[in-house]
């Protein structure tokens, strides 16, 4: 039985019939989702092999969507990061952001990049591998917002939770990557110095306190960069367009008004925010909002084969992963 099959079942048990008949319904729709996402893998059986090299996907802003998960690009960069091509947005932000910086030319011996609140991705390890040189930062150790980060295993306090064996040798990474402790709210202004080829953040500057948080960090992080520099960042998106939205608190949700407003902002500082690429229409798993509880990460880490996990909500809302390139003007 799947993990949070098993965590349903025993919420269930405490509940009153109320209770017991909402986990039953959340049963069936994590059931049925479960059926649907083990029929796309099999129908994947068979396939092409994994690419042995990056394949072109263009380059722009995007939103997660199934066809990606399904693509030769994804699972070429998830065969580098060791990841399962699963139906999960975390999984499609980790294989973009690399993909996105490969196609802009960035990853590539001489190349200098930064990346914000790192945790413990492979990201900085994979970047480095290519012969990038990496400042890989994130919260402060002792500092009390990184607790929540701590206590579920995605806070990096130094070098040692970002090496990857697989990737390289810890000399040529220990040569490589530098660790910093860094507040994205407090963003030092010996890092603003343009002195970086690219920068990149996974699922991070929602948590900044508020969506003007979010769209400043995003505007003063430009001044990292070298002219032609590239931003690449993903973030929570509400896909409801119109209406309201949680503006500020632990996770805020962009809407395509914060976008735009990005973008007029952007360009006036003489950047340019990429426009978004077209999109396939909306395939089956798509459609599929995952509900709470969700796949942990040690569940992630070892294939097990959960509900898509595309959209889910939050608060109510139907949010997906959104990426976002900027590049620097000047």
């Amino acid at each position: 039985m799947p993990p949070v099959l098993q965590r349903l079942r025993a919420a269930w048990r405490h509940r009153g019939r109320s209770g017991r008949e909402a986990a039953m319904l959340r049963w069936n729709v994590k059931a049925l989702g479960s059926a649907l996402a083990m029929q796309a893998y099999a129908a994947r059986q068979g396939g092409p092999p994994m690419p042995a090299a990056p394949v072109p996907a263009g380059i722009g802003s995007r939103a997660c969507c199934q066809a990606d998960i399904e693509s030769p690009w994804l699972h070429h960069w998830c065969g580098r990061l060791g990841l399962a091509p699963l139906y999960h947005r975390k999984v499609w932000e980790d294989a973009w952001v690399v993909q996105m910086l490969w196609e802009a030319g960035m990853l590539a011996p001489g190349r200098r990049g930064l990346g914000f609140a790192v945790g413990t991705e492979a990201l900085p390890a994979l970047f480095a591998a290519e012969g990038a040189e990496i400042l890989a930062t994130d919260l402060a150790a002792e500092d009390a917002k990184a607790e929540v980060w701590r206590d579920t295993a995605q806070h990096a306090a130094g070098l040692d939770a970002l090496y990857r064996p697989a990737l390289l040798s810890r000399t040529a990474f220990d040569t490589r990557v530098r660790f910093r402790p860094v507040d994205m709210n407090a963003l030092p202004p010996d890092l603003a110095d343009g002195g970086f080829d690219f920068l990149w953040s996974v699922c991070a500057v929602e948590h900044l306190g508020s969506i003007e948080a979010t769209l400043d960090f995003l505007l003063r992080a430009m001044r990292c960069l070298k002219p032609g520099g590239i931003a690449v960042h993903t973030t929570e998106y509400n896909l409801v367009a119109e209406g309201p939205t949680i503006e500020a608190g632990t996770t805020v949700l962009l809407q395509d008004r914060h976008l735009a407003a990005l973008a007029a902002r952007a360009a006036a500082a003489g950047h340019a925010l990429l426009p978004r690429l077209a999109q396939p229409p909306p395939s089956p798993l798509d459609l599929y909002v995952d509900l709470p509880p969700y796949q942990t990460l040690a569940e992630r880490a070892r294939g097990t084969v959960e509900p898509p996990h595309l959209r889910m909500a939050h608060a109510g809302y139907q949010v997906t992963s959104l990426g976002l390139v900027l590049r620097a003007g000047g």
